[in-house]
């Protein structure tokens, strides 16, 4: 029952995932090795939508690490069902940091049969594009694995990159990097935390290659204005290399008028109710990291009950044909607002 679930869920997020972003492009799925055990290390820039993202574009299953807070009462058994596995930090009180010993041999476990998991290297998730300084427990958790495994272990870097960080609509790059086997680190004669930092800086590098703008320098600012609509079209590596070199042009500014404004709202009337709904839920989260989350996972159930309401009840009244009509035209005119919404962000 739970891995029928495990899969209904892939591909219900799977098709959401595609309706809320402008266009998905996934890079480097080859490079997902095909022996052994993996553990995939992408950014952490979007909360839940992170690891959402990653599991529903491979093949098989993955297990996920996740903070701990979100685990127990009556959504455990969906977190069983997903793969979840909580991690503990010292928020949660220093006595449940030794619970995640418990964690990390189920990991090693996983691993050493040639299982799939993730983990986020960044010590935090955040909205910036730039890579956060990674902890050592990816690097530690795939190297003692193999000191104990006789099957090749891999950590596998992943970019993922966003157009925008809190609004719909937006160009998604997907980026698998080069797998990075890990038994070449076991035979140094280093000590461990020397083997350890290598690991964690060979991952920082790979890590970077595979994202937009992966380092918070002096050209920051200036190569963020740099990464919006009109760019993200681009391949993601004409991407990469024109923010690079500062060859991309920065977005226009458009200033809305109030005509834009009352043609954006008209265009809501339709679906206002969902709307409001979806920003009402918003306003219980203070760190915007989570927006885009909350808006595609909200989104997915609030419209498609508003949808089905606007169709039984035209259908009932004035027919099924014309109730289908009706429905159509208000997906179509959120698919409207959308793209004029996105023009003047």
């Amino acid at each position: 029952m739970k891995k029928l679930f495990y899969y209904f869920i892939k591909y219900t997020i799977r098709f959401t995932i595609n309706c809320y972003f402008r266009k998905i492009k996934i890079y480097g799925l080859e490079n997902i090795p095909k022996d052994g055990g993996v553990l995939f290390s992408p950014n952490h820039q979007g909360a839940f939508l992170d690891p959402l993202l990653i599991g529903c574009h491979i093949k098989r299953p993955v297990t996920s690490l996740t903070r701990s807070d979100v685990f127990g009462g009556p959504l455990q058994w969906f977190m069983d069902a997903l793969n979840m596995l909580p991690v503990y930090r010292i928020r949660n009180g220093y006595s449940n940091l030794k619970k995640n010993q418990a964690i990390f041999d189920q990991c090693k476990n996983l691993l050493s049969n040639n299982q799939w998991i993730m983990m986020f290297s960044e010590a935090a998730h955040h909205d910036e594009f730039y890579l956060q300084a990674l902890s050592k427990g990816s690097s530690r958790l795939v190297y003692e694995t193999q000191e104990n495994s006789e099957n090749p272990i891999y950590i596998v870097p992943v970019g993922i990159n966003y157009g925008h960080h809190r609004n719909p609509f937006c160009d998604l790059h997907l980026v698998f990097g080069e797998g990075i086997l890990i038994q070449p680190f076991i035979g140094t004669s280093a000590e461990k935390p020397e083997r350890l930092n290598a690991i964690k800086t060979r991952l920082r590098t790979e890590m970077e290659k595979c994202m937009w703008l992966p380092e918070n320098d002096e050209h920051y600012e200036d190569s963020k204005k740099l990464i919006h609509g009109g760019n993200t079209k681009k391949s993601f590596h004409d991407l990469k290399k024109g923010i690079e070199d500062q060859s991309l042009s920065p977005k226009k500014e458009l200033k809305k008028q109030k005509w834009h404004r009352l043609l954006i709202g008209l265009l809501s009337i339709p679906n206002l109710p969902p709307l409001l709904g979806i920003k009402k839920i918003l306003g219980l989260f203070k760190d915007v990291v989570f927006y885009s989350s909350i808006k595609m996972s909200a989104g997915l159930i609030l419209f498609l009950f508003w949808w089905a309401g606007i169709f039984l009840l035209t259908g009932a009244l004035w027919g099924w044909k014309i109730g289908l009509s009706i429905t159509i035209g208000c997906v179509g005119l959120l698919y409207v607002r959308q793209i004029l919404s996105i023009k003047y962000l």
